[in-house]
């Protein structure tokens, strides 16, 4: 194998894998040191710098971050018990949380309007997170930036999709408001109908941040006949924020697998839904909800019936009085691909009063004239690059869900993030397809023969659960936050389960004497020194056989016995014994910090920028 270079961004950011797992690319590792440290403001505005909306994200997020998060995979890999319950990743999306309760006052340390305008004239279609996101960053560089909302107030889907009882108002209002702050114009209460008529207004750029506004119906037998009690689970969650429906029948189906579905489910247990069930196509497994959001519905009480195909809508006199159901299992041909078998078995009747519809959702974008030079696929989504996010008319962008379809808030905020790159290099007359390269720094934690500037100290407790509010319990209010979120102390025993993996195991070979005092300090098993080869032939030589191919091995140039030092990077903890055992000072723990370049100065090439 070819020697790591330690220069490529990549070779240590793959290692940081929460990090590299986020979309937006936050530093997680450094925002939980600094809540253990007790400086909630500095992880939050850490936290803001990348995600823009660390309060909701810490309620709401997918948390891609977690399944990545190295604490799991070492503690199957070092001594779980088979059969015990899988272990845990570190609750970082409840750290962010704790960050954005505990900071206090930060509007101080928000950028200020910009002094003087440039001149460029921005418009943002929807005020949801990839908006909001492209707003944040280039209003402050003197972009005019205008916000178009067909709402009264900014925050898209997270403000009339996502229930009260997850995400309060005033978390949003305060969010959003930060971006507002910055000199962006709102334009509440103001649906844009025509892209002809806002490109004639003469802006510079126009960035479509629409969202997937329409749920999809679904069209079996008796959905006309008993309209009046079907609704689309999208609209109805609009409608409930809206306070135009207030309460829901005692018995209440809801149709579909996703995050949606959860929301529609809960919601209705809270309304007066006595009897609320969840029913799904695909297996309980393949459910695309998150797993603490089926977790949630469940532990109030709400069933997940699966592998259930809808036939019919069953009505008489004009009323819904049920639904029949087709039981299916899956199976799956030599590629992988899914079939829903029907399993012979007789047809399901569950009765109900009402119906909620939480499918999927897709674009619309009646709005947009054809003729216009914006191109449109064959599902009837814009053509856009997936780098610079621009359409076949490149000063048309478009990001979030409006770009390629419902993901979550925090690739849309990474979507933000890469147009308002996109929008200033292309303003700038640069190339937008040219991308500017992170900010990253390497910096010794070494304070001594043998102390870090770091807790190297690996906690051994299990990931601690948050609590829920004794009023949410009673499942009588849709505006009662259910979770209470991490008091301070239990915070810090939460942030000690990290495993620090953003500070680095570097080696230098020409400090290597070879002794092996680092492999036999380890407690993983993690340091091999051999002879060179192939990937697949080294990977089984070592100490312990390195099974997960995602990670990258780390890997030395030839030491003087011709062996090189290779590194398991997937299961260090970063505890740093192999630098503190080492006699010549070969190993030392560095902190990695990387940083996405946003829009300003720093993304436009360099030659420009020393002639300015």
């Amino acid at each position: 194998m070819k020697p790591t270079d330690p220069r490529d961004p990549d070779t240590f950011h793959r290692v940081v894998d929460c990090q590299w797992a986020c979309p937006a690319h936050t530093p997680v590792p450094e925002y939980i040191r600094l809540i253990a440290a007790g400086r909630p403001a500095d992880a939050y505005m850490v936290n803001w710098r990348s995600n823009v909306f660390p309060g909701i994200l810490g309620r709401t997020c997918d948390r891609p971050c977690e399944p990545a998060c190295r604490r799991g995979r070492v503690e199957e890999n070092n001594g779980a018990v088979p059969g015990e319950s899988r272990p845990e990743p570190v609750a970082i999306c409840r750290l962010k949380r704790v960050a954005a309760d505990l900071k206090g006052d930060v509007s101080a340390r928000m950028p200020k309007p910009a002094e003087r305008p440039n001149g460029r004239r921005i418009a943002c279609v929807g005020a949801g997170p990839s908006s909001l996101t492209v707003a944040r960053d280039l209003a402050p560089l003197g972009y005019a930036v205008t916000v178009f909302e067909a709402d009264p107030k900014a925050g898209g889907f997270m403000r009339t999709q996502v229930p009260r009882f997850r995400l309060p108002e005033e978390v949003i209002d305060e969010e959003t408001g930060y971006v507002l702050d910055l000199g962006v114009t709102f334009l509440g209460n103001h649906r844009i109908t025509s892209m002809r008529d806002l490109l004639a207004q003469g802006f510079d750029a126009v960035f479509v941040g629409s969202g997937a506004p329409r749920g999809r119906d679904l069209d079996i037998p008796g959905r006309q006949e008993a309209a009046a009690q079907i609704h689309v689970g999208l609209d109805w969650l609009a409608n409930v924020y809206f306070g135009h429906v207030t309460k829901v029948g005692k018995r209440v189906i809801v149709l579909g697998g996703g995050n949606t579905a959860m929301d529609c489910c809960r919601s209705a247990r809270r309304l007066g839904g006595e009897e609320v069930k969840v029913i799904v196509r695909s297996g309980f497994d393949e459910m695309k909800a998150s797993p603490w959001e089926k977790e949630d519905a469940m532990h109030e009480g709400i069933p997940i019936l699966d592998c259930r195909v809808p036939k019919s809508f069953v009505h008489a006199s004009g009323r819904l009085t049920g639904m029949t159901f087709e039981k299916v299992r899956a199976e799956y041909d030599a590629s992988g691909r899914r079939k829903l078998v029907p399993t012979g078995e007789e047809d399901e009747f569950h009765a109900c009063d009402e119906v909620l519809i939480a499918v999927g959702q897709e674009n619309a974008f009646p709005w947009i004239e054809r003729d216009l030079g914006i191109d449109f696929d064959q599902w009837g989504m814009p053509v856009v690059d997936k780098v610079t996010h621009q359409s076949t008319l490149p000063h048309v962008l478009f990001g979030g869900d409006a770009a390629f379809g419902p993901k979550n808030i925090i690739w849309a905020v990474a979507h933000g993030h890469a147009a308002a790159v996109s929008i200033d290099r292309m303003l700038h007359g640069e190339d937008p397809k040219q991308r500017p390269a992170p900010d990253v720094s390497l910096l010794s934690q070494k304070m001594g023969i043998h102390e870090w500037s770091y807790d190297n100290a690996v906690s051994d407790d299990e990931r601690y659960k948050v609590p829920w509010s004794e009023a949410a319990k009673k499942l009588d209010s849709i505006r009662v936050e259910v979770e209470l979120g991490f008091d301070a102390a239990t915070a810090l025993k939460e942030t000690q389960r990290c495993l620090n993996c953003d500070v680095q195991t570097v080696f230098t070979k020409d400090k290597c004497i070879e002794c092996d005092a680092c492999v036999d300090i380890c407690p993983t098993d993690c340091i091999t020194f051999t002879a060179n080869g192939d990937e697949a032939d080294l990977r089984a030589r070592l100490t312990a056989p390195a099974l997960n191919a995602d990670q990258p091995l780390y890997v030395s140039e030839p030491l003087k016995t011709h062996r090189v030092m290779v590194k398991d990077e997937d299961v260090c903890l970063h505890c740093g014994l192999c630098a503190e055992r080492c006699p010549t000072g070969a190993w030392d723990m560095q902190k990695f910090l990387l940083l996405e370049t946003q829009a300003g100065p720093r993304c436009r090439d360099a030659k420009k920028k020393e002639a300015a």
